[in-house]
């Protein structure tokens, strides 16, 4: 729904109004009514924590991992090896990690603080990518969500990956930043295979013109919801390599892996 005369008005990290009503309002009715699992529906003591019984089902990504891209290994190979993909694509993100596989577990926490509107959900998603990242937190000056393209986000009223931005900002004492990398082309919903969903983002992303300066030497922190292929991260990253980032490391809620990896 359009505020303001047609327009969703935003803040300037990415967090518009409507996403802040909606978040507001939806206090409102914790208070009024009975909290319940954010995954199954059933009674929970807190409207943002999952039910015993959906908490069994999130798969955690902790074991061994591709170096780079955090791919779950089905066992230790040893230290700094990568997954087939990254040894046969040169990727521009110097290392991903994500807290959660994406499947029937973690899939509908995802889909309602995406799409759902439960913005509440986002100070339990923070603690699972403080957890998972706390490694890459430590080697990290900068936090930055990935940009929606300002259609988007108007039309969503919210961009997930700057409320977990500022979340995990605010639990690490890291800075984030919410307007300085920007998505300045309209791409379609990711699909396709690793090609397709690369081409679909090529110099999708850029940073702002009178921010490149905080970017030179840079180690930067990309926060997202998912990682499928990495193409998302992959055109991010390129276009901070180019600005001058010294290292650029990836973290998400959750990833895809093939069935049977864990």
């Amino acid at each position: 729904m359009a505020l303001f005369g047609g327009q969703e008005k935003h803040n300037s990290q990415g967090i518009t109004v409507g996403g802040l009503l909606a978040g507001a309002g939806r206090r409102l009715l914790d208070l009024l009514l009975p909290s319940r699992c954010p995954s199954c529906g059933d009674l929970v003591p807190d409207a943002a924590k999952l039910c015993a019984e959906c908490w069994a089902t999130l798969s955690f990504l902790s074991g061994p991992a591709c170096a780079c891209c955090g791919f779950p290994f089905p066992h230790d190979k040893g230290d700094n090896v990568l997954c087939g993909v990254c040894q046969a694509h040169v990727r521009q993100f110097d290392r991903v990690r994500s807290a959660l596989a994406y499947d029937g577990g973690s899939r509908p926490l995802l889909l309602g603080f995406k799409h759902g509107d439960r913005t509440d959900l986002a100070p339990f998603l923070v603690d699972l990518l403080h957890l998972a990242g706390r490694d890459l937190l430590a080697d990290s000056d900068l936090i930055l969500p990935v940009p929606l393209h300002p259609r988007r986000l108007i039309r969503r009223r919210y961009n997930q990956a700057a409320l977990l931005a500022a979340g995990l900002a605010d639990k690490s004492g890291l800075p984030w930043d919410g307007l300085l990398l920007r998505r300045v082309k309209a791409t379609t919903p990711q699909e396709g295979n690793y090609s397709a969903r690369q081409q679909n983002v090529r110099a999708a992303f850029l940073v702002a013109q009178n921010q490149r300066e905080r970017i030179e030497g840079a180690r930067i922190l990309l926060i997202d919801d998912v990682y499928t292929t990495g193409a998302t991260l992959q055109s991010c990253a390129r276009e901070l390599k180019k600005r001058g980032a010294d290292r650029v490391y990836g973290l998400t809620i959750a990833r895809v892996v093939r069935p049977g990896m864990i």
